[in-house]
């Protein structure tokens, strides 16, 4: 108990001289650099959309196989999924609209 309570004090001394400072400013970043970064965020954002679909699909499938009085509810299911899934993808889109 002495040891977390000697890291949280040392912690937030750092801390507090940390957020001491000035604030400096933020050298601005280029066109480039931004447009990067944003292939980057949507980039991923899809792949792992993509892999969040094909992984639902595939056990919703299995579901079906394994079951196949529940296809309905399965099926409804899986739908719901994965539009939540895609507007996250689309939630990253519209962010980097937003920023750029």
């Amino acid at each position: 108990m002495k040891k977390i309570a000697l890291l949280v004090l040392a912690f937030v001394m750092t801390a507090t001289a940390a957020f001491a400072e000035g604030a400096a400013a933020a050298p601005a970043a280029s066109g480039l650099t931004a447009a990067v970064a944003a292939l980057f965020a949507i980039a991923i954002a899809a792949f792992g959309g993509s892999i969040g679909m094909g992984l639902s699909i595939s056990r919703a499938v299995e579901g079906i196989a394994r079951n196949p009085e529940a296809s309905g509810k399965i099926m409804t299911t899986m739908i719901i999924g994965l539009a939540l899934i895609e507007s996250l993808a689309i939630y990253t889109l519209v962010i980097i609209f937003i920023k750029a």
